[in-house]
């Protein structure tokens, strides 16, 4: 298994496009639409691959905060991590792991802190791996309750 940062081009985007749609169909994610081409333009792009097949994919952008909020001031620079996927065939195999801790060292330079938004539906997993297994914190929940 590999890790590495790519840049886009539209072999890239077709295979991450795929990715997204095997996403979609597992619906494990409230409202998750697979990707167009256009969704992976400017974006920085790391894949974990195994042999020449892209297996695995993380992909946002950075950008700086306009004003202040309780966990940073106005002007902080951090990267929005967008997407993180991986087939599950290779799940459970530190994959995911492995994209996140080389994102963030290829980022660290440039940003203060890394955010992200996840909407799983098992949401305990999801926490397990973000706050646990790589140190992030939590800083907001949005709930809700259907009624119909």
């Amino acid at each position: 298994m590999t890790i590495k940062e790519i840049r886009f081009s539209e072999s890239v985007a077709v295979r991450l496009v795929a990715l997204s749609k095997e996403w979609e169909r597992e619906n494990s994610c409230y409202g998750y639409r697979g990707n167009s081409s256009d969704d992976l333009k400017d974006k920085r792009i790391f894949v974990a691959t195994d042999g020449d097949l892209i297996c695995g994919y993380l992909f946002g952008h950075g950008t700086t905060t306009e004003r202040d909020a309780s966990i940073y001031k106005a002007g902080t620079a951090y990267f929005e991590i967008d997407e993180l996927y991986v087939e599950p065939q290779y799940r459970n195999c530190g994959i995911g792991k492995e994209l996140f801790r080389y994102a963030e060292r290829a980022v660290s330079p440039d940003v203060d802190m890394i955010m992200l938004t996840a909407a799983a539906k098992n949401f305990r997993a999801v926490l397990h791996f973000y706050m646990d297994e790589l140190g992030m914190d939590l800083w907001s929940a949005r709930l809700f309750k259907k009624l119909r």
